[in-house]
């Protein structure tokens, strides 16, 4: 029985255009995202078995696919909802999110700032890769960070509540190599609602980290 399962889009395909355009969205969550999905359940299963027969020899291939399947689905289902066509802007208290605001303005010194930071992160990942915002629960504050290949520079603990993905597979048909212009175009999809939702959430969660028992 799967454990992972693909969600559905929160929209069709067309909505993030002329951001995103349709085949893009359709092909990277269809096949990409589904791929993802898809692998970290077959490890799963491929993992079970070697327990069953206690044969180790494959275990730390086996525990590399997992974490980069998982992380890859864990990452695009937050990708999807942190994106909506009637984004973009910068959160403020006038549209219910300024917690989200006053957090960024406290973390970064600026809204200016953090999105320099964040884009440039996106940007200039090696290879394959995320731009990640996240709360980092030991100091209650929100950090960037660099993912690669769905794995990478991020603090253990952290939750991401806004991601960028800067996979060749997220912009390559329309974007080609400019991957930064991609990476800026990003910022007017940005679903502020979704973000300060998931910082809500992750500012609640109590005991996430327990450094004493």
């Amino acid at each position: 029985m799967a454990v992972y399962t693909l969600p559905e889009l929160p929209y069709d395909y067309a909505a993030l255009a002329p951001v995103i355009s349709p085949e893009i969205i359709e092909l990277h969550h269809d096949k990409h995202h589904a791929a993802y999905v898809k692998g970290a359940n077959d490890t799963l299963e491929q993992l079970a078995e070697a327990r069953d027969r206690e044969q180790w020899g494959s275990i730390n291939g086996l525990e590399k696919n997992l974490a980069f399947h998982l992380s890859g689905h864990i990452l695009h289902s937050i990708y999807w909802h942190n994106m909506t066509g009637d984004g973009g802007g910068e959160p403020l208290a006038a549209d219910g999110v300024g917690d989200l605001a006053d957090a960024i303005a406290e973390s970064f010194g600026s809204f200016a700032h953090f999105k320099a930071q964040l884009t440039k992160a996106a940007a200039t990942t090696q290879g394959s890769g995320w731009g990640v915002l996240a709360y980092e629960p030991l100091s209650g504050r929100l950090i960037v960070e660099q993912v690669y290949d769905h794995q990478g520079n991020v603090g253990q603990g952290a939750t991401p509540i806004l991601v960028f993905d800067a996979w060749e597979h997220a912009f390559y048909l329309q974007y080609k190599n400019q991957k930064v212009d991609f990476i800026e175009a990003m910022w007017a999809v940005v679903n502020w609602q979704d973000v300060a939702k998931r910082y809500d959430a992750a500012k609640a969660r109590t005991d996430v980290l327990l450094l004493t028992p």
